[in-house]
């Protein structure tokens, strides 16, 4: 990645997705997403009130290009057919250096468990290692994230670690979970 803002070629197209970046008018939906307590219940904030998601929609605007170590790359997960942004998918660069990414994503609890999460994973993943030519994409959730776990499973992504108890998140010690891939393991599976 060089020292300039990079950005895919918005649109990303799947077959029942389309990925773009964020705008104003994505405030009601993502305010949908991040309000909910049972989608925030694995994350490190607890649901978010509007003018939270405001300042996060605002974030999430100018993430359609990352120009420096720390940035993420957000995408607006959409239904191809009904426009309906359901989703919200990021790649953050984490080092130039070695080349490292990590993903996230969060989806409408009404969408969950019919392979969206999947699907724009996969699309996110693509830039990752096609484009922006990291090396390395880890993803990292709560363990008992039994859901997220599998969306990783099926992307291709190993487990490399199950850290016991080692964060301190909304009044309980946690344990977390890490997942990568390598652009090896990536083109392989291509």
């Amino acid at each position: 990645m060089s020292d300039q803002a990079i950005a895919p070629v918005w649109p990303l197209e799947t077959e029942r997705l389309v990925l773009r970046p964020f705008g104003e008018d994505d405030l009601d939906a993502l305010f949908a997403i991040h309000s909910d307590a049972e989608i925030a219940r694995y994350l490190y904030n607890e649901p978010r009130s509007r003018e939270e998601v405001r300042a996060l929609l605002s974030r999430k605007i100018d993430g359609a290009t990352v120009s420096s170590e720390g940035d993420w790359l957000s995408a607006a997960v959409v239904v191809r057919q009904s426009g309906e942004l359901i989703g919200d998918c990021s790649l953050q660069w984490v080092s130039k250096a070695h080349r490292q990414g990590e993903i996230g994503f969060v989806f409408n609890r009404a969408y969950q468990g019919r392979g969206f999460a999947t699907e724009a994973a996969r699309a996110v993943l693509a830039v990752a290692f096609d484009d922006l030519g990291l090396h390395r994409v880890v993803g990292r959730l709560e363990a008992r994230n039994t859901a997220s776990a599998r969306v990783l499973e099926r992307l291709g992504m190993r487990r490399e670690a199950h850290l016991i108890e080692n964060e301190f998140v909304k009044g309980e010690w946690q344990s977390e979970l890490v997942y990568a891939l390598l652009q090896s393991g990536w083109r392989a599976r291509r």
